[in-house]
């Protein structure tokens, strides 16, 4: 152990951060280039390692060990970055001049093929160049570990960075067997770093070099006509043992010193949970992404924390001083657990936000992932839906706050006849509306997810959930008519909230036991058959007292004019026509004495002669009767003429 300060440096953590941020995530090498060349410069000018101002050029001298900084290393790194960048970028524009050049004809198509092949000998030149830096890195590193001022996690990233250069390098040149030992040697040292990695950003960063190398040894094995050429891990179990050790020194010992240096607090600080989705891993194979979750992750437990310590201060009885009401405690409790949602949502959207970005840098890279295999893709829409559930719960939470206001109301009218018809603020029931369209608009998005739909409980128990809302929401919306006398508006509403009761009450029962999200955790929207049988009855009532008010209101009518307008009583009509008074206890009731009814005289029927006499003599009376007066003429117009015949056009005077 020497008494100079130790070098931390972690090559493929730096490279990784530079590519993502300046270009590489969309393939745009000329823009990476440009970077590189600025940040040299820099360090270049930070370290006084100048080659001279103007046209004199000045030698630098050769860095020793002793005055090795993290930028020296960093210089490097950037060096070597600037030429891979130049020789990614010139092989690219070879290959679009090799295209054209099959597409033209005569000189054109020469002079194309002639600057494509330019382009792809500067290409490798610049590869041979960014090898060179890479190995100046690799030896200064070395030097460094042998004077144990250089940890081995740090010797292996760069052994890693230099080994995937020369595999790259050699399988451009269709030096395929040279280039599948380097490349399985680097993917093996990461893989040991994976499996050594103290934090979960560490590993991340090693999967995601792993998956980066994994398609160039796949194409190396198939070139070379191996068996099972599809299968990475195989491949890199029989090749890498064979030959790490003598493309690296002392492998097997600098595998060994990896993880020994980690500290416990460190390791528990910067893990990251195992997230699970149906009982299987999700896998989490990108540092970024990394970064956000470990944010959510703590969101999670100050979220947990929170909700154990309201109901601490709930169960806790109060002092005999304290005269507040339970209603008041309570009310204050859910605005502290409301307030500690904003830490999570903040996390999971930015989670979102990243997630996202990576699925367009991997739609704009054309790579696809294996059939069942949960890539970014599944990634990206696992967070969208932890972001939902938590966005539903919250709402549901604030829900509940402001209907404790409505709640302690009616608890203080228990037992009168209005307790129905208790006053609130006119506030309310439109704050509700909002909560339940922010839920239904949160479930109808998750219900478009991939991961939903292709779960058919979780489907159906979203669809319940979204007919429970629709039907909570046509309740509060009724009675904010209700407020304004539009009772025919309050009803219609009714009657559409029971029918998507109807339909939640169907869904729910069908998948009641096997619900995933009553059983999942955290159960952001709890649903049972007892909360529909409740919504329902509170339809019911409140059904029939909209329409006890709109009769009392103005009689049922639909028309804002016909409440001022006098009419007669219900059944006033009918009363007067078909129901017979008694007539002598109403004159007793006047005090006078009832009429005398005359008696009754039998009716003899009269013989047939007779009856045909009667008949005869009244169609004689009938006869003599009808006599109808004689039809008035029509006076003559003394006019005539052009006018008298064209008068029925304009109309008579």
């Amino acid at each position: 152990m020497t008494d100079k300060p130790e070098v931390h440096f972690q090559a493929l953590q730096i490279a990784n951060e530079q590519r993502n941020a300046y270009g590489l995530r969309y393939n745009d090498y000329e823009r990476y280039r440009k970077h590189c060349y600025n940040r040299t410069h820099r360090l270049r000018s930070t370290l006084k390692m100048t080659y001279g101002r103007g046209r004199e050029f000045k030698k630098l001298p050769p860095i020793s060990l002793d005055s090795v900084k993290d930028g020296h290393l960093q210089l490097l790194l950037f060096e070597a970055e600037r030429a891979w960048a130049h020789s990614q970028e010139m092989h690219q524009e070879s290959l679009k001049l090799a295209a054209d050049a099959k597409s033209l004809k005569g000189a054109a198509a020469e002079d194309a093929e002639k600057k494509s092949s330019s382009n792809r000998k500067h290409a490798t030149r610049r590869m041979r160049r960014s090898i060179h830096w890479a190995t100046q890195l690799l030896s200064h590193c070395q030097a460094l570990y042998a004077q144990a001022r250089f940890s081995a996690e740090d010797l292996a990233q760069v052994t890693v960075y230099t080994l995937i250069l020369n595999g790259r390098f050699l399988r451009q040149r269709y030096e395929f067997e040279d280039a599948l030992v380097q490349l399985s040697v680097a993917r093996n040292l990461l893989d040991a770093l994976a499996s050594a990695a103290v934090t979960s950003r560490a590993q991340a960063l090693a999967v995601a070099f792993a998956d980066e190398i994994g398609p160039e040894i796949r194409h190396c094995a198939h070139e070379l006509r191996r068996e099972k050429a599809y299968d990475v891990d195989a491949v890199v179990a029989e090749v890498a043992p064979q030959h790490r050790n003598a493309l690296v020194q002392d492998c097997d010992a600098l595998l060994a010193q990896l993880g020994k240096g980690s500290g416990g607090a460190v390791q528990d600080r910067g893990k990251l949970k195992e997230l699970l989705w149906e009982d299987e891993p999700v896998p989490i194979r990108n540092p970024e992404l990394v970064d956000v979750l470990l944010k959510v992750q703590d969101g999670e437990e100050k979220l947990v924390q929170a909700g154990k310590a309201d109901q601490k201060s709930h169960d806790r009885p109060a002092p005999e001083g304290d005269k507040k009401p339970k209603g008041a405690q309570g009310v204050r409790s859910k605005r502290g657990g409301v307030a500690s949602y904003d830490a999570i949502l903040l996390a999971l959207s930015e989670a979102e936000d990243v997630s996202r970005r990576l699925v367009e840098a991997h739609k704009l890279g054309g790579t696809t992932a294996a059939a069942g295999t949960r890539d970014i893709h599944f990634v990206h829409a696992y967070i969208v839906y932890q972001l939902l559930s938590r966005r539903v719960q919250r709402d549901l939470l604030l829900m509940s706050t402001l209907l404790h206001q409505l709640h302690a109301a009616q608890r203080s009218h228990v037992g009168h006849t209005k307790a129905r018809k208790v006053q609130v603020d006119a506030r309310l029931y439109p704050a509700i509306v909002k909560l339940l369209d922010s839920v239904l608009q949160s479930l109808e998005q998750m219900r478009t997810l991939t991961i939903v739909d292709e779960s058919p409980d979780l489907a159906s128990a979203v669809d319940a959930r979204l007919a429970f809302t629709k039907a909570r929401r046509g309740y509060y919306l009724a009675w904010c008519y209700a407020p304004l006398r539009k009772y025919a508006e309050s009803l219609s509403l009714t009657q559409h909230a029971s029918l998507h009761l109807r339909e939640a009450r169907s869904m729910l029962t069908a998948t009641i036991e096997t619900d995933p999200i009553n059983d999942g955790a955290p159960a952001f929207f709890p649903l049972a058959l007892a909360d529909i049988d409740r919504l329902e009855e509170e339809l019911a009532l409140d059904s029939t007292g909209f329409k006890t008010d709109w009769f009392a209101y103005n009689g049922g009518a639909l028309g804002a004019e016909a409440s001022k307008t006098h009419k007669k009583p219900l059944f006033f009509d009918i009363a007067l026509n078909y129901i017979n008074p008694d007539m002598d206890r109403l004159q007793e009731r006047a005090g006078k004495a009832p009429a005398e009814k005359p008696q009754a005289v039998p009716i003899v029927s009269p013989t047939p002669q007779l009856a045909t006499e009667k008949k005869t003599a009244a169609s004689r009376a009938k006869v003599e009767e009808i006599e109808r007066a004689a039809t008035p003429e029509p006076t003559a117009d003394a006019r005539g003429g052009l006018s008298s015949l064209l008068g029925g056009w304009w109309g008579r005077r």
